[in-house]
């Protein structure tokens, strides 16, 4: 049987206990396990995973990622969310934090980007339901106006599925 999903991301981080404020802060994810000053796993809200995010602990010495400007290497993580009521609020502590470095609407996607303490970038993205993607989307990356997007598809849609129903909160 083929690879199903992403299981979990693991990052070299210089401060761990900084990473693991920002992580539960700005998206939700919860401490499994710490290993306080070393190393920390941590799992999203809605995940059976045993962990989602592996942080270990580098030193404050560590130079910045050089992928995408002069190695090769990874470009971000994407987390999805169910609804954009929830893509607002975290929209607003990524602002909060002066994380937030970009947004965009990908047409089938609505989508923030932003890079934790160490400059990682990362993606938070809804997914526009599958019932209602046109059959005309095209791919795109224009900026993201997230309030015409939850007077659209209404702040509670969950996204992502095969029907749109409103997200039990």
């Amino acid at each position: 049987m083929p690879v199903q999903r992403l299981n979990h991301a693991v990052l070299y981080v210089r401060d761990v206990d900084r990473s693991v404020a920002f992580y539960t802060e700005a998206l939700g994810f919860r401490v499994q396990v710490s290993m306080p000053g070393r190393a920390a796993f941590l799992q999203a809200e809605g995940s059976t995973n045993d962990h989602d995010l592996g942080l270990f602990a580098i030193g404050d010495g560590a130079g910045a990622s050089q992928a995408g400007r002069s190695t090769v290497g990874l470009y971000h993580l994407a987390w999805e969310v169910d609804t954009l009521a929830e893509l607002a609020r975290i929209r607003g502590v990524l602002l909060e934090n002066g994380a937030l470095v970009g947004a965009s609407d990908h047409g089938t996607t609505k989508a923030l980007y932003a890079h934790d303490p160490d400059g990682i970038e990362f993606e938070v993205s809804w997914l526009v339901p599958a019932d209602l993607i046109p059959a005309d989307v095209e791919m795109k990356t224009q900026p993201l106006d997230l309030d015409a997007e939850i007077a659209h598809y209404g702040a509670e849609t969950f996204g992502g599925i095969g029907v749109s129903v409103p997200a039990a909160r």
